[in-house]
């Protein structure tokens, strides 16, 4: 497999404060890895400065993608590349529709005019792999959406824009049993048709137990402080963090 994202030294803070020191990480395409560790370790801030977030700066080393340098590129280029962020909360959008806001994201992404028919088509099969009700489309974007509803429609973007890169962030959190198994189900469609590669931050272990993951990397205080394969994730879940972050 060739290599899709490539961390170097990376440090970044927001203002005077640094919450990345020095993480250095590689995924290849395809692979799926997971990003844990106690709440403010650091995976969110590592998530968004991946994507570009402007709330955090850059202090030091390099993000590569595809090969290419993208440290002071935007985060509208990045999602041109191919790397998608869900949130942990996501925001409610009241005026445009979810179905408006889908169609719109992918011609920004992809540069292209996308034929209203087309795109309805397109949203309705994937919102039936969701179990999503196709009224939702038409629905002001999160208004009035359930936490659960509102991760869905988050597994819906990642679905219709076909990032080559995912990162979801806590896209399990706050959901019962039946509603992480169709996130699931949705991130496993996501693998089965585009072959994209995922970022997951979690501390579920059910979705995980859906998925092959490749790699395991706990933060602590903003430093990666112990890899592993995809074991270590469940080891992690099954006997707590102190127990891995103490050994460094």
């Amino acid at each position: 497999m060739s290599e899709l994202l490539k961390i170097e030294e990376l440090s970044a803070g927001i203002e005077e404060k640094e919450l990345l020191h020095g993480i250095t990480l590689t995924v290849d395409e395809g692979e799926t890895h997971v990003l844990m560790g106690q709440n403010g370790a650091g995976k969110s801030t590592l998530g968004s400065t991946i994507m570009g977030s402007p709330e955090y700066t850059v202090t030091g080393g390099k993000i590569y993608f595809g090969g290419d340098d993208i440290t002071e590129e935007t985060a509208d280029k990045r999602a041109k590349r191919g790397i998608f962020l869900s949130f942990q909360n996501p925001i409610e959008i009241p005026g445009i529709t979810l179905s408006e806001f889908l169609r719109n994201a992918v011609e920004q992404v992809t540069g292209k005019r996308i034929k209203l028919w087309e795109h309805k088509k397109t949203l309705k099969k994937s919102m039936e792999a969701l179990g999503m009700d196709s009224s939702y489309a038409d629905r002001d974007l999160n208004v009035g959406f359930s936490g659960g509803e509102k991760k869905k429609a988050e597994i819906l973007q990642l679905l219709t824009l076909k990032p080559r890169l995912a990162i979801l962030d806590e896209t399990d959190s706050g959901l019962d049993v039946d509603a992480v198994k169709v996130v699931s189900k949705g991130i496993e469609e996501y693998r089965k048709t585009v072959g994209g590669t995922l970022i997951i931050i979690t501390h579920n272990a059910k979705i995980l137990e859906e998925l092959h993951v490749d790699r395991t990397h706990i933060l602590s205080n903003g430093k990666v402080v112990r890899e592993g394969d995809g074991q270590l994730a469940f080891d992690v879940l099954a006997e707590g963090f102190e127990k891995y972050i103490g050994e460094v």
